[in-house]
């Protein structure tokens, strides 16, 4: 699974470092390393939605404070 955070200027102005770092946390104490690619990328031409992440090429907005319930739905849940 890869997940792609956006690290263009309006998405780390809204905290997409925030959501990079409890990702990696998250997916470490999960022991999902070998399963979930983190990437990074620049703007994905969805500033206004917030922090923008794609897992496997579908499009979310995140807010720092709803990095855990996305990762539980959207990552752990289509690994289930």
């Amino acid at each position: 699974m890869t997940v792609t955070i956006c690290i263009g200027s309006s998405c780390h102005l809204k905290g997409s470092r925030e959501i990079i770092q409890k990702l990696q946390e998250l997916v470490c104490q999960n022991h999902l390393e070998e399963k979930v690619d983190l990437n990074g990328s620049f703007c994905t031409g969805n500033c206004v939605k917030g922090v923008c992440v794609t897992v496997d090429g579908e499009l979310f907005s995140l807010k720092p404070e709803d990095t855990e319930t996305f990762f539980e739905e959207k990552v752990l849940g289509r690994l289930g």
